[in-house]
């Protein structure tokens, strides 16, 4: 197992490290600060509380030396969200800042839970050997993106696999790519799967969390081309995927064939979606 701990403690208000570094350092989750209550860490043996009171002044610190004030940061703040360094992703409550029927923002933060980023190398050597594209399954914190990570270093041992990893997520700084990675970030899935299969000549292109029709359009073009995808989905099994609109592309292109499920316990079992 692997972490950018060191990169966390960063970006944590200074009276917090010591307690959370005792505490979590080998099996820390999240942690959660809600404005006027106590912090809470979810670690893989529970939960607990800490003695310590979130404050205006810790939610600041925290937003801000996670966001590194980058425009890019701003940008995914608007959809609640920040990606810190070393993977760490960084989700926020509050106000929301709505123009034109679009949220463009978070003010007045209220509440951040800091989702831990973990590298498990090996966690999907038995799914590397199937064939055709798959699509990992899950509810959010189930472990999607860990899973895919280790899918793709996996996979490009033999292939090459061209990842648009939008938010920076899949591999932070010093989480080892595999042999023959090419990573493009910053830009969307839909624009950049385009992107790599014009420009990279991937056997392979992967995605993190497929969340518009854009994205299932791009990928089914991507598809038809002739390359091999790997992506993850929000969905607790291949029943709840099929009752989500957004999905139903890839369901009438039999896009995917084979769904990787996770469970709770963050174990994960094959299902063929195409026979």
């Amino acid at each position: 197992m692997r972490c950018a701990w060191d990169a966390l403690l960063r970006i944590l208000p200074p009276p917090l490290r010591q307690e959370v570094d005792r505490l979590g350092r080998d099996s820390l989750q999240e942690l959660r600060l809600r404005l006027g209550g106590r912090i809470q860490l979810v670690c893989a043996e529970g939960a607990r509380f800490l003695d310590l009171t979130a404050t205006d002044q810790d939610l600041s610190f925290l937003v801000n030396a996670a966001s590194r004030y980058s425009p890019w940061a701003a940008a995914t703040a608007a959809k609640g969200y920040i990606t810190a360094p070393g993977g760490h992703r960084i989700g926020l409550c509050g106000e929301a800042v709505v123009k034109d029927g679009i949220v463009t923002g978070i003010r007045s933060v209220t509440s951040l839970c800091v989702r831990v980023a973990r590298d498990f190398p090996g966690i999907a050597a038995r799914a590397a050997g199937l064939s055709g594209n798959l699509l990992i399954l899950g509810p959010p914190g189930s472990g999607k993106t860990t899973l895919l990570r280790d899918l793709i270093r996996q996979i490009s041992q033999r292939e090459t696999v061209a990842v648009v990893d939008e938010r920076g997520e899949l591999f932070p700084s010093g989480f080892d790519t595999g042999g023959r990675t090419d990573i493009l970030t910053g830009c969307g899935k839909a624009q950049g799967a385009e992107m790599v299969l014009r420009t990279m000549g991937p056997a392979c292109i992967a995605v993190d969390e497929i969340t518009a029709k854009e994205d299932c359009t791009a990928l089914t073009e991507a598809g038809w081309c002739g390359v091999r995808l790997l992506a993850t989905a929000h969905a607790a099994s291949r029943t709840d995927l099929e009752k989500r609109s957004v999905y139903r592309p890839l369901w009438e292109a039999r896009l995917f064939h084979t769904a990787l499920i996770l469970g709770s316990d963050k174990s994960w079992h094959a299902e063929r979606m195409v026979v």
